[in-house]
């Protein structure tokens, strides 16, 4: 047998980079003897060291680090994404008693070096080669930077804007959120770990995290088990499906218990129903706040629960190095469980291949600055998604696109801003190459003198806002003159312009972690600037920058044109001017809806019928609605203009199908105006009757076309069986025979609808 081990060895050693393959029963018994030898020479301590996921920074100095990863404390780091550093750390490693490398995260969410437009907006192209670029181009310039894992997709289903972390995640809707989730985990980590551009993903929340109440970030979840499985964890087990080998937990409690002690959430859904082998990460310090939750009643304790409930990885926790082997000790915990979660880690690392190549990627003569500095190719796919991300709200007398030759008044504090333009978790991003509104717009005319430019106004009067936003080093500047000035000085050069682009919104740090809103419409300052550009009597385009659905109507009845931008990061300023200008017809879809006012939260398109549905005859004023507001949202999901238009009509293969037949629907579209676009196709479904109230429509499909100006083309779908599934009265994942309406359109509203029958 040891012969055998060590034949084992010899092949893992020089061939290392076949074992991160499809794994057949040999390699799979190859992986599971180096696992067991290498366990089997491992103390407690060494095994609690692998489960630590480290950031240096503070009192835990790079010395500090270095020391504790030769001792074999110190499992992965995270955070870190400065050479000669990283060789350093691994250099160690391979130092310690059994040579186990590290691997190092990064939170890479929309970007890397070359920053992508914020996940809302990426998810604003309803596009699949869009979200294929950002994510690729995310594992590539991380893993030249010698990552190998993140923090991210984040999949979290958002449909309250309140919440800060609304600009991370994908919109309200299960289908295109797990579409993009499925995306980035196919793009960053590749069909093989040990391919030397593979990022590891972790698809996070898990679970519920977007659901918290009253968007508050940190508070809790609580959520019917139906709505859970056929809505909000759609995402994360696409993603997982698609074959994520991490997951981070969210730091929220499901129905009462933390997701950071639910057994249930990691070990009874995610391990056993839907058989996932990889990594479960907790998100930073949560393992010491279960002791704030009320489930835990000190550090040791809280380090039993964790590991009970299925934590593998304690990220940035000096618990599980403190407790871990006393615990065993004490029989509180056994070392089969601590072996199952390094084992799990180990696996990892060995599919990564890093046990054959510790150094991979790392480079530490590697010049960042060189490197990124001037990557063109990069920049060039960042612009291109940035301006799909794009969403034409309005466009009155079609005053879009703008001729070049125009006077052009551009205004408002957001219309220079580097840092701001990136958005949130752009960390290893370089805000000095960030193209702004006021820069791109100056590259796209040939006389940029015609061009003039005014702050305008701060974004906020509110100094503890601009205190929050600095809490960790100044990146939202403050102008102390009178507000009456830089509107004054603002109206002068508007009035001598054509036209007035104002750019308002929120500063990135207003859509972030820990950024939560009870308001959602802009600061009042922003709204004095924009009555002042209006009273000027020029055409007035607004520009909106911002992370998360904002009530607008106001602003929306004062606008010529409105354009909903986003934070569309480094090539942005690009972008926005490559629409305004007409080299590019707008194509972006919301994928959030957006309220009139909070006092509708949440307001989603696929919501449950309800027994008094507005507009029933003879229900009098006895229906669901407000008295003092519409039901409809401003703008609703799946909206978005174009400087064309499109007619569509469809049809259906069959009005029956089988269990095991389909129905194919048939788009005609046609571009019946004066130039080239693109329209996205979107494809919806209610189930009409079945034995629990099903949402009065939702999204099951969506295409993109583009056609000249008046030709034809068309999109063709596909309806299976299991596309009709949902969770049923006795939580059976089934489809009903009944009625079905399919609906076609270019946004969630549309009406236009065919019938079919699933036979029994």
């Amino acid at each position: 047998m040891m012969k055998k081990v060590a034949i084992y060895l010899f092949f893992l050693i020089f061939s290392g980079h076949l074992f991160a393959q499809e794994p057949n029963s040999e390699v799979k018994e190859i992986k599971k003897v180096f696992i067991d030898n290498l366990l089997s020479k491992m103390t407690l301590q060494e095994k609690a060291g692998q489960l630590r996921l480290i950031s240096v920074g503070g009192d835990l100095t790079l010395d500090k680090v270095l020391d504790k990863i030769e001792a074999g404390e110190i499992g992965g780091i995270f955070n870190t994404v400065v050479e000669p550093d990283l060789s350093q750390m691994q250099e160690r490693a391979l130092k310690s008693r059994n040579k186990i490398p590290l691997f190092f995260g990064f939170d890479i969410i929309h970007g890397h070096r070359t920053i992508f437009p914020i996940n809302l907006g990426i998810a604003s192209t309803w596009d699949r080669s869009a979200i294929a670029k950002a994510a690729e181009v995310s594992a590539d310039e991380a893993t030249s930077d010698g990552l190998n894992i993140t923090w991210a997709p984040m999949v979290d289903i958002t449909r309250d804007p309140r919440w800060g972390r609304v600009s991370e995640g994908f919109g309200e809707d299960p289908y295109l959120t797990s579409e993009a989730g499925r995306i980035f985990v196919e793009k960053m980590q590749k069909q093989s770990l040990a391919d030397k551009k593979s990022l590891v993903t972790s698809v996070k929340h898990f679970a519920l995290y977007g659901a918290v109440e009253a968007g508050r970030e940190y508070n809790s979840t609580d959520m019917s088990e139906r709505k859970m499985f056929q809505e909000y964890l759609v995402p994360y087990k696409a993603a997982i499906d698609a074959g994520s080998r991490a997951v981070m937990v969210s730091l929220v409690s499901v129905n009462g218990i933390p997701a950071t002690g639910n057994h249930w959430l990691l070990t009874e859904v995610l391990r056993n129903q839907w058989h996932f082998d990889g990594v479960v990460v907790s998100d930073h310090g949560a393992i010491r706040e279960l002791i704030n939750h009320g489930v835990a009643s000190d550090p040791k304790d809280a380090v039993r629960v964790a590991i009970k409930a299925g934590i593998d990885i304690s990220m940035n926790d000096e618990y599980f190095l403190q407790f871990l082997p006393e615990l065993v000790e004490e029989g509180a915990i056994t070392e089969d469980e601590i072996n199952q979660a390094c084992r799990h880690v180990l696996e990892l690392k060995y599919d990564m291949g890093l046990f054959s190549d510790p150094n991979r990627n790392l480079d530490p003569k590697l010049d960042i600055d060189t490197m990124f500095a001037d990557n063109r190719l990069h920049r060039e796919e960042a612009r291109d998604v940035a301006r799909r991300s794009i969403v034409l709200l309005k466009n009155e007398n079609e005053i879009l696109p703008l001729a070049k030759n125009k006077k052009i008044a551009v205004i408002g504090p957001l219309a220079d801003s580097k840092r701001d333009i990136l958005g949130s978790w752009s960390g290893a991003g370089r805000a000095n190459l960030a193209v702004t509104p006021l820069e791109g717009i100056k590259n796209a005319v040939k006389n940029p003198e015609s061009i003039s430019y005014a702050f305008g106004a701060n974004l906020s009067d509110d100094k503890n806002l601009y205190r929050f936003l600095n809490l960790y080093g100044e990146t939202t500047k403050f102008d102390n003159r009178p507000a009456d000035k830089m509107i004054a000085e603002a109206m002068k050069i508007a009035k001598k312009a054509d036209i007035v682009i104002a750019f308002v919104g929120e500063a990135e740090g207003m859509a972030h972690e820990s950024s939560s809103r009870t308001e959602l419409s802009l600061q009042a300052t922003q709204k004095q600037l924009i009555k002042a550009m209006k009273k000027t009597g020029k055409p007035l385009v607004i520009v909106l920058m911002n992370g998360r659905p904002l009530t607008l109507s106001e602003e929306y009845a004062q606008a010529d044109a409105m354009l909903e931008t986003w934070f569309l990061g480094t090539e942005g300023g690009n972008a926005i001017a490559d629409v305004l200008f007409g080299d590019y017809n707008p194509s972006g879809k919301l994928p959030m809806s957006f309220p009139y006012n909070v006092g509708q939260i949440p307001v989603y398109y696929s919501h449950l019928n309800t027994g008094r549905p507005r507009g029933t005859e003879n229900m009098g004023k006895y229906t669901t609605s407000y008295f003092d507001s519409p039901n409809e949202p401003l703008f609703p999901f799946g909206f978005g203009l174009s400087y064309t238009n499109f007619a569509m009509d469809f049809s259906l293969s069959s009005t029956k199908m089988n269990r095991d037949g389909e129905i194919i629907v048939t788009v005609n579209v046609e571009n019946t105006g004066n130039r080239e676009g693109m329209q996205t196709v979107q494809l919806y479904l209610q189930d009409v009757t079945a034995s629990v109230s099903r949402p009065v429509k939702e999204l099951i499909g969506f295409d993109n076309i583009t056609l000249k100006p008046h030709t034809k083309g068309q999109v063709k779908f596909v309806i299976k069986y299991d596309m009709l599934k949902f969770w049923n009265n006795k939580m059976q994942y089934v489809a009903e025979p009944g009625k079905f309406n399919v609906y076609i359109g270019s946004d969630s509203t549309t009406q236009d609808k065919q019938t079919f029958t699933l036979l029994d």
